[in-house]
């Protein structure tokens, strides 16, 4: 078999009805972008690697699929469309034009290793609020991805909220060397709480941090875990991130939203420009998040200027993935009409197509040669007690309910016309 007709590990072909499908869930999700008053944005599939580089916080070098252009620079596909609209609002908009609201559906493109089972090739629905640093934007984001995900076709999904600062503060108190702390957040970000004990176990924190550090599986819930924190350091910067993340629910009460947020002290940021609020949503039939996003109030500053931002990217592949799973049908655009003629009447098939389509409809032009029999226009044969007509007319109609066609509508050599709903 010819190995070129597969495609490589990490990416796939999307057609038919699930790319149908895929274009129903993207438009949902644009509409609801729009009317939150966010405007599209495009930026290139590949830039500079510099954008996306350590110092910025993004994707591991060693993730990034890197080339040289013919002048000899090192460039990247897009990893991480956070820092590629930074770079562009940087470049392009200036103080006068704050806040901005910009969305956006791109691939982005991660070299993962192959044991981990994920594509390589995905792409995000996202939006950046670049220039308001108030709780009440941290709120809008929450509630424009839920918004989303409920526009999509989910309906059983959380968002977990934490706060960058609330683990920060903890781990300055400590004062751990920057490897160990990497180690730490690491061990965070994949629930691995037994390695956190276990290292924390070797490290000088004080009796009371380490218990605090040894109960962050339970400083996850409702809001009321939030309160249940205070109680347990006095830490300034912690604290300080407990009343943020309050000040954040309080808004975000406001949209009658909060079912559908939990609250996680112990999450970890992804990626290093997270500096205040950062969230997930998980649903059934996806083992990764179908959302994340957080604050980023320093990595304009990066590319010249400052700007205090917050986002979220939705993963649409997971998104279709869950839908597929918990068996949520998504009502797409497909042809409605199966029309079927003889080579002899393709003037009248094709005026008869464009009269449908005017008033609406989507046609399928299929034409059959006048002296086929039924099973070389059907794949059946003829029933001895079906005439021609009837064969030709009953494998059609077989076709187009196989291919999920409403009507079929058939023009017979005589001029004359039938149609069947579906």
């Amino acid at each position: 078999m010819n190995q070129y007709i597969h495609t490589p590990e990490g990416v796939r072909d999307i057609y038919g009805r699930e790319y149908a499908a895929r274009l129903t869930v993207r438009r949902a999700i644009r509409s609801v972008f729009h009317q939150f008053g966010y405007q599209d944005i495009q930026t290139p599939s590949f830039e500079f690697f510099d954008i996306f580089s350590r110092e910025k916080g993004s994707v591991l070098s060693r993730e990034m699929y890197k080339f040289f252009d013919r002048d000899g620079e090192t460039m990247v596909l897009r990893p991480d469309m956070t820092p590629a609209i930074a770079r562009c609002a940087a470049k392009y908009f200036d103080e006068e034009s704050m806040p901005l609201r910009l969305s956006y559906i791109e691939n982005a493109f991660i070299n993962r290793t192959s044991l981990q089972g994920r594509l390589k090739e995905f792409t995000q629905a996202g939006v950046e609020f670049l220039g308001d640093g108030s709780p009440d934007a941290d709120a809008e984001i929450l509630a424009l991805a839920i918004r989303c995900l409920l526009e999509s076709g989910l309906t059983r999904f959380q968002i977990e909220v934490g706060h960058v600062g609330f683990l920060k503060g903890l781990l300055e108190e400590a004062r751990l060397s920057e490897d160990v702390e990497n180690t730490i957040l690491a061990f965070l970000e994949n629930k691995n709480f037994f390695g956190i004990e276990e290292q924390i176990s070797r490290c000088p924190f004080s009796e009371d941090l380490r218990e605090l550090f040894i109960r962050l599986p339970e400083l996850f819930g409702p809001a009321e875990k939030i309160s249940q924190a205070r109680t347990l350091t006095k830490n300034r910067r912690a604290l300080e991130a407990i009343e943020r993340l309050e000040q954040v629910y309080d808004v975000l009460c406001c949209y009658g939203l909060e079912r559908y947020v939990s609250f996680d002290l112990g999450m970890a940021g992804r990626y290093r420009y997270y500096n205040g609020m950062i969230f997930k949503g998980y649903t059934y039939g996806s083992g990764e998040p179908v959302v994340t996003g957080g604050r980023y109030d320093h990595l304009m500053e990066q590319f010249g200027r400052r700007a205090q931002a917050v986002g979220f990217a939705i993963v649409l592949d997971s998104v279709m993935a869950a839908l597929a799973r918990q068996k949520i049908p998504v009502k797409c655009d497909w042809p409605q009409v199966m029309l079927v003629y003889p080579s002899g009447q393709h003037r009248e098939a094709v005026t008869k197509a464009g009269q449908m389509r005017g008033q609406g409809q989507s046609v399928w032009l299929e034409r059959i040669e006048a002296n086929k029999k039924a099973e070389e226009s059907g794949g059946k044969e003829e029933s001895p007690a079906e005439s021609p007509r009837e064969a030709v007319f009953h494998a059609y109609q077989a076709k187009a309910k196989a291919r999920g066609f409403r009507q079929l509508c058939l023009l017979w050599e005589d001029g004359s016309f039938s149609e069947v709903t579906l």
